[in-house]
C-alpha cells in the first residue's frame, strides 16, 4: 500500500507528515487495523510503504526546528548547514534534487537538504533520535498486525559528512558502481537497515523487508545479506528494452548477482515512478524512458506495445523469483498521456520549469466498471482524469472475457502456482538469436522477438500471450509448454 499517513500530497503522500497514524482521506486507525485482520482471514498480507529518507515539511519535528531558529538541537535531526559566500546566500554545496533544482532550500540563515521535492527535507540519520524513532515507527505498525514494509529509497539517507561537491557531469539520480557518491548508496546505510531486519526478525511470523534501491547491479547483493532486506526491487529488467539480448542479459547478471545471497530473484515491468511498459514497449524508437521524463518523443503503436506487455507479462511470471505486479497492467492499461497541464499533480512538473510532466500518467486511477464518475474507483470524479478507453479496458470489461489482459494475467499466476511454485529448475533453451526460451520443470516459456514464427515444441500449450498459434508461436508471443518430465 503507497504511503497512507496523514500528509498534505505534495508528492503523492511521500511527503509523510505523521508516521502513526491514516490521512484521514483515506480512513482512520481503526479502519487500517480492519484491513489488516480480514486480509489476514482471508490468506492475503499486506505492506506498508515506510519513507524513511525524508519527512514533510508539516512534520512536527520540522515544524520546531523551523519555530526554534538556527543552533536550536531540533534542525539536528535534519540536514541544515550556513550557506557559502560572504553571506551564506549561496547553497552548501552542488548537489541537484531528484525532481529539479537545487537540492538546498534557504531558510533564515540556514539552508535545509531536500533531495527530492523541496516539501520533503531530508533527515540526519547519523542524529540517534532518528534512528530511535524509526525502530519505534516499525513495532508501531508490526504490533497491528503489518506483514512487512516497502521502504522507499532505501538506498539513500546516509551522507558524506563532508558534504562535498557532486563532480561536474554526475547527474542526481547517477548511481556509481564504487559506493563513492556523496549521497546515493553510501555504505554506512547498511548499519541502519540491520538493526531494522533485527527488530522484522524478533516478531512471529514471516514479517518481510523489501528495498527500493536503485543501485548498479554490483552493488545491490549488498542490500540482500542475511542480516538486511529479504528482498529488493530489481528494476533492470524494468529498464531493458524489447529485444532478446537486453532482456536475457538482465536475467543471466541478475541471477547470478543474487546466487550467493539466498535472496530471491525479483522481477517488476512497471511502478509507480516510470512509464507504463503498454505504452513503453509500443514507443518505435525502443529506448527506455528516463524516470524524470514520462513523456513519448517518437511514435507509439500502443497495438504493438500492448501485444509485448503481454508477452513480456507471461516471461516474467515463469521466471524464478518474485515478480511484483503494478495495478493496472493486468488490465493492460497504458500510460495516460494527455493530462491537460492544470491537474498535473507531480512536483516534477513545477521543479523542472513546466517542462517534464513527471510520473502523472502511470497514477492516473484504475478503471472497475465501465462506466460511472470514476468508473468504479470511487464515487466523485478522480483527481487525475481517466481517458474515456478506461472503460473498456475496466475489470468489469474484462472479467470473463476468454483473451483479455485480465483473464491472461488469472490463468497465467493459477498455472504458476500449480506448475512453478515448488520448482527451483531453470534451464537455458537455445532457439536461436532472436529467442528467449527456458524450462522449469516440465514448463518450457518461449518468447519470440525475431519476425519469423517458431514451430511449438511437442508438448500441451497451456497458455500464450496470444491466442493464435495456427502457425507457431509468432513474434512478440510468449508461450507455455507443459512437455514431459525428467
Amino acid at each position: 500500500i503507497n504511503p497512507w499517513y496523514p500528509s498534505p500530497l505534495h508528492d503523492g503522500g511521500y511527503d509523510v507528515a505523521d508516521y502513526r497514524d491514516i490521512n484521514p482521506r483515506y480512513g482512520t486507525l481503526a479502519g487500517a487495523q480492519a484491513l489488516i485482520e480480514e486480509a489476514h482471514a482471508r490468506g492475503l498480507r499486506v505492506l506498508a510503504d515506510l519513507v524513511p529518507n525524508h519527512t514533510s515539511v508539516e512534520h512536527e519535528w520540522f515544524q520546531l526546528a523551523l519555530a526554534n531558529g538556527p543552533g536550536c538541537p531540533e534542525r539536528d535531526r535534519y540536514v541544515f548547514r550556513r550557506g557559502r559566500g560572504a553571506d551564506g546566500e549561496e547553497p552548501p554545496n552542488n548537489w541537484q534534487a531528484v525532481f529539479g533544482g537545487s537540492a538546498w532550500e534557504r531558510c533564515d540563515r540556514d539552508w535545509y537538504l531536500h533531495l527530492f521535492d523541496v516539501s520533503q527535507p531530508d533527515l540526519n540519520w547519523d542524529h540517534p533520535e532518528v534512528r530511535t524513532d524509526f525502530l519505534d515507527i516499525l513495532r508501531f505498525w508490526f504490533d497491528r498486525g503489518i506483514d512487512g514494509f516497502r521502504v522507499d529509497v532505501a538506498h539513500a539517507l546516509t551522507n558524506d559528512p563532508e558534504l562535498p561537491d557532486v563532480g561536474e557531469g554526475t547527474a542526481a539520480f547517477a548511481m556509481l558502481a564504487d559506493g563513492s557518491h556523496p549521497y546515493w548508496d553510501r555504505d554506512e546505510v547498511h548499519d541502519i537497515i540491520r538493526t531494522w531486519r533485527a527488530l522484522a526478525d524478533s516478531y512471529d511470523g514471516d514479517r518481510v523487508l523489501v528495498a527500493e534501491a536503485w543501485v548498479t547491479p554490483n552493488r545491490l547483493p549488498m542490500y540482500l545479506e542475511p542480516d538486511q532486506y529479504h528482498q529488493s526491487f530489481n528494476f533492470d529488467l524494468l529498464g531493458a528494452a524489447w529485444n532478446t539480448e537486453a532482456q536475457r542479459t538482465v536475467i543471466v547478471r541478475s541471477m547470478q548477482l543474487l546466487a550467493d545471497t539466498g535472496a530471491m530473484p525479483t522481477w517488476v515491468l512497471s511502478n509507480h515512478d516510470v512509464m507504463r511498459h503498454a505504452s513503453r514497449f509500443g514507443a518505435l524508437d525502443d529506448a527506455p524512458k528516463s524516470v524524470l521524463d514520462q513523456q513519448l518523443s517518437g511514435d507509439v503503436d500502443l497495438v504493438v506495445g500492448l501485444r509485448r506487455a503481454r508477452a513480456a507479462a507471461l516471461m516474467m511470471l515463469a521466471l524464478p523469483g518474485s515478480a511484483y505486479l503494478y495495478q493496472g497492467e493486468e488490465l493492460g492499461l497504458p500510460e495516460v498521456t494527455d493530462l491537460p497541464p492544470e491537474v498535473l499533480d507531480d512536483p516534477i512538473w513545477e521543479r523542472s520549469g513546466f517542462t517534464l510532466k513527471g510520473r502523472d500518467g502511470c497514477r492516473v486511477p484504475i478503471p472497475w466498471t465501465r462506466s460511472g464518475p470514476s468508473y468504479g474507483f470511487g464515487s466523485a470524479e478522480p483527481w487525475l482524469p481517466q481517458p474515456e478507453v478506461f472503460g473498456e479496458l475496466s475489470v468489469e470489461a474484462q472479467s470473463g472475457q476468454s483473451g483479455s489482459t485480465l483473464e491472461l494475467y488469472r490463468a497465467a499466476l493459477a498455472l504458476r502456482r500449480d506448475h512453478l511454485a515448488t520448482t527451483t529448475d531453470f534451464e537455458w533453451l537455445d532457439l536461436g538469436p532472436d529467442v528467449i526460451a527456458f524450462r522449469r520443470g516440465a514448463l518450457i516459456s518461449i518468447t519470440n522477438h525475431g519476425a519469423a514464427s517458431l514451430p511449438l515444441p511437442e508438448g500441451e500449450v497451456l497458455l500464450a500471450s496470444d491466442g493464435d498459434l495456427a502457425g507457431g508461436v509468432a513474434q512478440d508471443v510468449t508461450v507455455w509448454v507443459r512437455v514431459s518430465s525428467r
